[in-house]
C-alpha cells in the first residue's frame, strides 16, 4: 500500500512539523505584539530572515532529498533519531512555558526586567537554541537524509553565531544577564563557556 511507503509517511511527519511550526510564529507574534506594546525594544533585526530561511530550506529540504534522492529507511537510526527530536522538541516546549510571553522568535528586551532564571534556565543560557540544533540535525537522520541533516546544521550554526552573540549583547545591555549567567553554560551543560 503506497501510504505505508515510509516516504509518504516521513513526508507527513514533516508536513506535521511545518505545521507546527507556522502555529509557534503565531504564537511568537502575538508575543511580539504584547512585549512591543510593554516598551520591549526590538533588537538585531537582520539575521532574522536568514533564520527564516534556514528552517524553512530545512523543512522543504528533507522530504525532497529522500524522494529525489532516495534515501533509505533504517529503522534503528530512524528510531534513534526520533527519540532524539522528540526530546529536543520537549525541551523547546519546556523553554516556551517558561518564558510564557516573553517568548519570541526575534530578540525583544523589555528594559528593565529581570532574565528569566527557572525551567531549562536554570542549566542553560540558551536551551532553546540547543533544541533547535538538535531538531535540525535528527529531523532528516529519521530518513537519512544526510545531506540536509549536513547543510541545514552548518547554516544553522552560521546563523546561531550571530544570533546568540546579538542577543546576549542586547540582554546585557537591558538587564543584568551578563552578571547572572556569567557561570552558566551556553548550550551545553558543564561546558564552560566565554
Amino acid at each position: 500500500m503506497a501510504f505505508l511507503d515510509t516516504r509518504v509517511l516521513y513526508t507527513g511527519f514533516v508536513a506535521l512539523v511545518a505545521l507546527g511550526r507556522l502555529a509557534e510564529l503565531a504564537l511568537a507574534g502575538r508575543n511580539r505584539r504584547c512585549l512591543i506594546e510593554r516598551g520591549g525594544i526590538e533588537v538585531a533585526p537582520g539575521h532574522y530572515r536568514w533564520m527564516v530561511l534556514v528552517h524553512a530550506g530545512l523543512l522543504a529540504a528533507c522530504p525532497l532529498e529522500v524522494w529525489l534522492l532516495d534515501r533509505p529507511f533504517i529503522p534503528a537510526l530512524a528510531a534513534a533519531m526520533l527519540a532524539l527530536f522528540l526530546a529536543a522538541f520537549g525541551l523547546r516546549w519546556w523553554v516556551i512555558r517558561t518564558l510564557g510571553e516573553r517568548w519570541t522568535t526575534r530578540i525583544v528586551c523589555l528594559p528593565g526586567t529581570a532574565p528569566i532564571q527557572g525551567g531549562p534556565y536554570r542549566f542553560l543560557r540558551h536551551p532553546n537554541y540547543l533544541a533547535v540544533v538538535v531538531e535540525i540535525f535528527t529531523l532528516p537522520m529519521i530518513h537519512t537524509a544526510w545531506l540536509s541533516a549536513i547543510v541545514f546544521t552548518l547554516l544553522d550554526g552560521l546563523v546561531l553565531r550571530v544570533r546568540i552573540a546579538a542577543e546576549e549583547e542586547a540582554l546585557a545591555r537591558f538587564s543584568d544577564y551578563g552578571t547572572v549567567f556569567a557561570s552558566r553554560p551556553r548550550m551545553v551543560p558543564g561546558r564552560a563557556e566565554r
